[in-house]
């Protein structure tokens, strides 16, 4: 396998065994019906979601099929990124029951879901996936459907073969492919999730270490937030760019020199942040005045407070497992609801 160097880099995945087979193992049958009831649906090209919005992805025979999308929009094909709406079930899932039961058991926060197919003499260029690792709270599992000897993913350089009904966890920020030689379309159900301990307990022992769960970024539960806590965390201040971008070098907002003006307020009822007064991104409340962004985890979030004087604040947080950075900036009252 080439060299590619993987960006980011995390400490801690390194001492992990780059894939580790879970509990349980899945009846392939009904999952197998449901595929074929889903075979004629609109199979989907790659598409990638970045700081520069939603594009193509590479060119090859790797077709997604969303089931879970952010907006539930089954014309997403990318695993979703910071958004005005966070992920739900697209309608392909109701004509899927018995993977609708599979996801509904898994002890953790759904994120994207989709089934993948990877055609015959298809392969994916050498890559990896930024983010996508216990550090940043997101964790991606494979459930092979249908495979052959000649359908595999080479991680490092190690080649692999998972089984059907088999249930997979693999740390795509190392580099990787997949490639296909046979002649039968290699299909797999990919589920991505916010990693707890609960869903800990499908990995083997040396994913619940203390040092990894110290250095794993757990889910928290969102939390409601009132008309007038609303009313209190509305203003403006100067963020910076690369602060919006999800996928940006860990800790490079505290060194951007560009930023541009932010303004949180409410969007139909929920409060959002806005760009020259258009709603940009979703605000999730995590508690304490403190949001993350709608379609991403608490890798990034925002925290609303005042001083003595009642001079608002707003500290920008970015988490690798248990390091955190934060700059806080002052900002001012908004007026007028928008």
């Amino acid at each position: 396998m080439s060299e590619l160097e993987p960006w980011p880099q995390a400490p801690v995945l390194a001492e992990l065994p780059a894939t580790a087979k879970l509990t349980p193992h899945f009846d392939t049958e009904g999952l197998l019906a449901d595929l074929d009831a889903l075979r004629n649906s609109a199979w989907l090209g790659p598409q990638i979601i970045s700081g520069d919005g939603l594009r193509p992805g590479v060119d090859v025979d790797w077709r997604k099929l969303p089931l879970r999308s952010v907006g539930g929009d089954p014309d997403r094909s990318d695993p979703g990124g910071p958004a005005l709406d966070d992920f739900a079930d697209t309608p392909l899932l109701a004509k899927a029951p018995h993977m609708a039961l599979l996801l509904k058991h898994l002890p953790a926060p759904l994120r994207c879901v989709r089934l993948q197919s990877l055609g015959p003499g298809a392969a994916s260029p050498l890559h990896n996936d930024t983010k996508y690792g216990l550090p940043w709270g997101i964790v991606r599992l494979h459930v092979p459907l249908i495979t052959t000897p000649g359908a595999v993913l080479t991680i490092e350089d190690t080649t692999h073969c998972w089984q059907p009904g088999e249930f997979w966890y693999a740390d795509f920020t190392r580099p990787h492919l997949v490639r296909n030689d046979d002649d039968i379309t290699r299909v797999h159900l990919v589920i991505d999730c916010e990693p707890t301990r609960e869903l800990l307990q499908l990995f083997p022992d040396a994913f619940r270490t203390l040092k990894v769960l110290d250095h794993t970024l757990l889910s928290l539960p969102d939390v409601p937030v009132t008309p007038a806590g609303l009313r209190d965390h509305r203003c403006t201040f100067a963020i910076p760019d690369s602060f919006t971008t999800f996928d940006e070098p860990d800790g490079a907002f505290l060194t951007s020199p560009r930023t541009r003006t932010a303004t949180v307020d409410v969007h139909e009822g929920r409060p959002a942040l806005f760009f020259s007064g258009e709603p940009a991104f979703r605000l999730v409340h995590v508690g304490a005045g403190e949001f993350r962004f709608a379609g991403w985890t608490v890798e990034r979030t925002i925290q609303f407070t005042r001083d003595c004087y009642g001079r608002p604040y707003a500290t920008l947080r970015t988490r690798v497992g248990d390091q955190v950075r934060a700059l806080t900036l002052p900002a001012e009252p908004v007026g007028e609801q928008i």
